[in-house]
């Protein structure tokens, strides 16, 4: 049996792998964790000891072949239950992250699929997050262009927003800014400021650069500008 913490460790490394197709730099990890260099250097050691991960000093770290499914288990937990808790208890999109942490490590597999029955087999959670199949297949996820890719005109469709921020999430929701929604780029500057409106035209909504850029979109159609 792992400890949740554990648990915690190889689902964010697979978040930061899968984000960079490369090792991940314990640096990183430490501060995703917000733990200190020594703390993220003893867990690597305990990992690597189970065989659930590859760890050089200085190289950095990547899952095995056996830490690779535990982590899709626990990350089809969590998204599942940010479903659910959104679609079936009235949970705000912007809190069901923290509360998802907290239940994912006390759930079953089994109790996992019937809560995966009961919403229809979902194929991402409120976010825009792909959950992984009962078979822990993620074959289908797409990392497409972001917000900040775009140029003026492009009319795009939101598929991912960034989901630990709750004060983002808020204001994101505020605006009607949920996976799903066509937007259109109406500017861009020097500063750092992406600015879209709604396909209804009826809201503008500005975004500094690096938010935009940690929102995955779909292109739609290309602008002329």
């Amino acid at each position: 049996m792992l400890s949740a913490i554990m648990e915690d460790y190889l689902k964010v490394i697979y978040y930061l792998q899968n984000e960079t197709n490369d090792r991940v730099r314990t640096s990183a990890l430490a501060e995703y964790m917000d733990v200190e260099q020594s703390t993220i250097t003893s867990m690597m050691k305990k990992l690597s000891d189970r065989d659930l991960v590859h760890y050089e000093p200085y190289q950095g770290v990547t899952l095995s072949d056996a830490g690779i499914p535990i982590a899709l288990e626990i990350i089809r937990h969590h998204r599942l239950l940010e479903r659910y808790l959104t679609d079936h208890l009235e949970y705000d999109w912007a809190e069901v992250h923290d509360e998802a942490d907290r239940l994912e490590h006390h759930i079953s597999s089994q109790f996992a699929d019937r809560i995966a029955k009961q919403l229809g087999d979902p194929t991402v959670d409120p976010h825009g997050d792909p959950i992984p199949t009962a078979d822990l297949d993620v074959s289908g996820a797409k990392h497409g262009d972001t917000l900040a890719d775009h140029q003026v005109g492009d009319s795009v469709r939101i598929e991912r927003v960034p989901d630990k921020d709750p004060a983002l999430l808020r204001y994101l929701s505020e605006h009607r800014i949920r996976p799903g929604v066509v937007v259109e780029i109406i500017e861009t500057t020097s500063f750092g400021m992406v600015t879209f409106e709604l396909g209804s035209g009826d809201d503008t909504i500005s975004l500094p650069e690096d938010v935009a850029r940690s929102i995955s979109t779909q292109s739609l159609t290309t602008g002329t500008n």
